[in-house]
């Protein structure tokens, strides 16, 4: 079965299977990857036997878990044992055959509804589609139609659930085909390609626009001079090279987030409708960008590592993350999120929430610019940050509270060795 590899996993895509039919297979043998809207993880093998039939190929998107997506044979059976086997399989999934016996010569073979159910009578007119409802046709059937010019939303499916199958393409020509309707001569840029929402796309335009429609949020914005943190990595860098130790801004930030919800535990916290939880730990999510969207893999209890731990543990996490080869529980269940843009050159910015942390930190460029120091006029490397803040679970006054925190750790990076 198409398993669950999240706690809130519904589908996900079969990316490609690592055996092939007739294959013997052990149970903790690696037999298939699977894509997430998150990752892609590989599947063990949890029975044993001879690998019958793949029901689901390698590249079908959005297969529902306990989907069947391959049979098994048992000892003493053979291929005769798949013959009459009752899957209660649920409608095939969008862009995969259907898991029956494979018709020949690349014709789809009608299932037994679908032999028992005669076409409407000539001139029957079906009722069409809701505006924007997904039309179901066999791959066949939309190669035929394509190639006909005939436009599907105006032909009746006789198939499973009103699936269009190839004799409701031959029907139709047989009746005449309807061309393809001239666009709207309407007023519009120029051309333009349409990428298909994944699903991470689709993860991240669902959770963001939640977040944002229906969390009371606000920013709070600070200035931070960096010169002191600067002389300080430049130091330990040096001084760790032959160990091949390279210390970024970021990991001194990190360790600066987790020291000061550790002062202001407050700003740690998350609301639920029976209360408040103010976690123990702080587990850090790291914003990184990777192909097609946004992911952010957590570093655990990040206030008890030291700035080389942090360091060796993003650079770990961020390269996985790229490669989609997270586990669900290394990106899941962070407690308060960091987001740097600093590294393009964005000045300040306010990031959107992520549920079901009460903060989040937006981390802009260390940049020169003209300071007070007393009386005088001076240059100093200023970094600006902004919280943005969960009003249910942390109100003004301790979202000051941690960004004072924050920027005495920052200003002076010693402190974060006490």
């Amino acid at each position: 079965l198409m398993p669950a590899l999240s706690p809130t996993m519904e589908e996900g895509t079969l990316a490609k299977w690592l055996v092939k039919e007739g294959d013997e297979i052990h149970a903790g043998d690696v037999i298939a990857e699977i894509e997430t809207d998150k990752a892609t993880m590989e599947v063990e093998a949890v029975e044993e036997g001879v690998l019958g039939k793949i029901l689901v190929p390698g590249g079908a998107e959005h297969v529902k878990v306990n989907t069947p997506i391959a049979l098994l044979l048992e000892e003493g059976e053979d291929a005769a044992a798949l013959e009459n086997v009752d899957l209660s399989h649920p409608e095939p999934v969008e862009g995969t055959p259907s898991p029956q016996a494979s018709p020949p010569r690349g014709e789809e073979a009608p299932s037994a509804t679908a032999a028992s159910s005669p076409p409407p009578p000539a001139g029957e007119v079906a009722a069409k589609p809701p505006e924007g409802a997904r039309i179901k046709a066999s791959p066949l059937a939309k190669r035929m139609a394509r190639e006909a010019g005939l436009e599907l939303s105006s032909i009746t499916g006789t198939g499973p659930h009103g699936r269009i199958i190839k004799r409701d393409i031959e029907a139709a020509l047989a009746r005449g085909p309807a061309p393809v309707a001239a666009p709207a001569q309407a007023a519009a840029p120029g051309g333009y390609d349409l990428v298909p929402l994944d699903g991470m796309r689709k993860t991240i335009a669902k959770r963001m626009t939640e977040s944002f429609r229906d969390v009371p949020h606000f920013p709070l914005t600070i200035d931070c001079r960096l010169d002191a943190l600067l002389a300080a990595r430049k130091a330990i860098n040096t001084a760790m090279a032959d160990e091949g130790i390279k210390i970024s801004v970021n990991d001194f930030i990190i360790r600066a987030c987790a020291l000061a919800l550790k002062k202001e535990p407050g700003a740690n916290a998350s609301y639920t409708p029976e209360g408040l939880k103010l976690w123990h730990d702080a587990d850090i999510a790291v914003a990184v960008a990777i192909e097609g969207g946004l992911i952010t893999p957590v570093v655990r209890r990040a206030q008890t590592k030291g700035l080389a731990a942090i360091s060796a543990e993003v650079k770990d996490l961020a390269a996985r993350a790229k490669a989609r080869k997270l586990m669900p529980e290394e990106y899941q269940g962070g407690t308060f999120t960091v987001s740097n843009l600093g590294m393009m050159g964005i000045k300040s910015f306010a990031s959107i929430i992520n549920q079901p942390q009460g903060a989040i930190l937006s981390v802009g460029a260390g940049e020169k610019r003209p300071v007070v120091n007393g009386d005088e006029l001076g240059i100093a490397t200023v970094m600006s940050v902004t919280l943005t803040c969960d009003h249910r679970v942390v109100d003004g006054a301790i979202g000051a509270s941690f960004l004072r925190y924050f920027k005495q750790f920052i200003e002076t990076p010693s402190m974060m060795l006490l």
